[in-house]
């Protein structure tokens, strides 16, 4: 188990797109199935993402949060707000050998935290695979709510379906809008 006060939290630069790339392509495909419960390599064959989706999210209302142990990134996630006021939080991945530690938990919390701090968003929005209900019971233990919306899973993206039916599901959660006294 690693001490907070071990682990350092940051926004990601260009610098660090090939470790981001490593990390979530080993997050959501590693080498033995075994060693984590975020893998998606019974569902889809090849990467989750590239360094070039990776570069696209270095823009104006958009981060790449880095949960950091020394000088090396042990969970990320990417936060970005649009002309509503709503944040997209996605590529949340955690090392492997660092799951059930409850990094993840906390880079989530970070990524809303961020989005009201940086963006005044009070809504938060993401997408997750159809068929992994353990990641869907995560979100909704955090407040997340299924939105009844679908998309297509977009085959040429990031990676190819290994199973038929694939889309993933919107989910939502929206904080209460404090008011002043």
């Amino acid at each position: 188990m690693v001490s907070p006060m071990q682990l350092e939290l940051r926004v990601a630069c260009e610098a660090d797109t090939e470790e981001i790339v490593a990390l979530v392509n080993g997050a959501y495909h590693p080498a033995s199935k075994e060693s984590c419960w975020t893998h998606e390599s019974n569902l889809i064959f090849g990467r989750r993402t590239t360094p070039q989706q990776v570069l696209s999210l270095f823009r104006e209302q958009s981060a790449i949060l880095l949960l950091c142990l020394e000088s090396k990134i042990v969970a990320c996630v990417h936060v970005e707000t649009n002309q509503f006021g709503t944040a997209y939080i996605g590529m949340l991945a955690t090392e492997p050998q660092r799951q059930t530690q409850g990094l993840g938990k906390q880079m989530l919390l970070h990524a809303e935290s961020y989005a009201k701090e940086h963006f005044k968003a009070s809504t938060f929005k993401m997408l997750i695979l159809s068929a992994r209900p353990e990641l869907l019971a995560f979100y909704e233990r955090r407040g997340y709510v299924q939105t009844g919306e679908i998309e297509e899973y977009p085959f040429a993206e990031i990676g190819q379906p290994i199973v038929s039916g694939l889309h993933f599901l919107s989910l939502m959660k929206t904080m209460p809008k404090l008011t002043a006294p």
